[in-house]
């Protein structure tokens, strides 16, 4: 792999971690509609299944992988406020 293609990803990865940080909820919401919709298209392609069934299941399977969601944003926040820019403008203020 050259070095140019290796600091383009890095920076990549730099800028969606750090978009990610600054719209955690924004993040969490657009992964809970995802989740909702594909949920529902795999239920609608079971056979046999009563329609509150299959909407019932995608709630609950969107509900739950967007609980995960929020329990890793909590960590990714935790991390921040530990060693992040937070960090810093915490320190700053103390100062």
């Amino acid at each position: 792999m050259a070095a140019g293609a290796e600091s383009s990803s890095s920076s990549t990865v730099d800028s969606v971690r750090h978009w990610l940080v600054e719209h955690k909820l924004r993040a969490v919401g657009t992964f809970w509609a995802s989740s909702l919709a594909g949920s529902l298209a795999w239920n609608f392609s079971q056979p046999n299944v009563k329609l509150s069934v299959k909407v019932i299941h995608a709630r609950l399977h969107a509900q739950a992988l967007t609980l995960a969601a929020l329990a890793g944003a909590a960590v990714v926040e935790y991390y921040e406020h530990k060693s992040g820019d937070k960090a810093k403008k915490y320190e700053e203020h103390i100062q």
